[in-house]
């Protein structure tokens, strides 16, 4: 059987990629639980940057439920499930130090969706699609959806997208603001391959203080965002990074930033 999940790092990029496409790369526990893994492991190697993304057609389609459904679904356990699985995968991602990148071609449904909206950045293809979906089965959303997205497109479109669960297309996600970018599926490769490259360039201590600093602003007011940017900037300004990038500026060359 082949591997439900492919973990690659080579040149500081770490790529994830659900693979399941014969199912549009739908998750069961195991993957979702080895997922969240990846993500913690490259918060400690060599990564710079993370792809995920998902094998053939799809994104991600959701959760599997055809895995559930050889067992008693009244009988599984989703609040032990979401805790142990899903909450520690999209914390995981919130809290990387390092950029995190969805690739996302065809549907991103249910979690699916939300695991893409948790990344930092989001490059979609012409033929991509998302969805909170989990009403169409009498569910609401979970894996963050409800913190993220109203955050993105406000409290009315957020509740319109959950309540109805109607998919959207990648361009009216673009005018949302719930993505980045959406390109030709020709150039979704090239696209998000030279954003992992120039991120994977940039000084990792700055764009971990500026990830930080945007998450903690969602919850927080101007003054603790002014001390959060006074203290975090003295790290910055400490680092091996910034004098390089000074003295580049002055030599009028391109810096060359090491992470330190």
């Amino acid at each position: 059987m082949a591997e439900k999940l492919l973990v690659s790092l080579e040149n500081g990029v770490t790529r994830i990629t659900f693979n399941q496409p014969a199912r549009r790369n739908a998750l069961d526990f195991e993957t979702i639980r080895l997922f969240a893994d990846a993500l913690a492991q490259a918060a400690h190697d060599d990564t710079k940057v993370v792809i995920v993304t998902g094998a053939g057609d799809s994104f991600c389609a959701g959760a599997d439920l055809q895995s559930l459904a050889a067992t008693d679904i009244s009988q599984h356990d989703v609040t032990t499930s979401l805790r142990e699985g899903v909450n520690p995968a999209v914390l995981a991602m919130s809290q990387l130090p390092k950029p995190v990148i969805a690739r996302v071609h065809g549907h991103a449904a249910g979690v699916g969706c939300n695991f893409a909206l948790a990344a930092d950045l989001v490059i979609a293809s012409e033929q991509a699609f998302f969805g909170q979906v989990f009403s169409k089965i009498a569910l609401m959303p979970d894996g963050g959806g409800t913190y993220l997205l109203p955050r993105l497109v406000g409290y009315h479109k957020a509740f319109e997208l959950m309540a109805l669960g109607d998919p959207i297309p990648a361009q009216e996600a673009l005018a949302l603001g719930m993505i980045n970018r959406v390109v030709p599926l020709a150039e979704l490769d090239a696209t998000v391959n030279q954003l992992a490259e120039r991120l994977a360039q940039a000084p990792g201590l700055a764009l971990a203080k500026i990830k930080a600093a945007l998450r903690q602003s969602w919850q927080s007011d101007l003054a603790a965002m002014l001390e959060f940017e006074a203290v975090n900037q003295g790290d910055c300004f400490r680092s091996a990074d910034f004098k390089e990038g000074v003295t580049a500026f002055l030599q009028k060359r391109k810096a060359v930033f090491t992470g330190r």
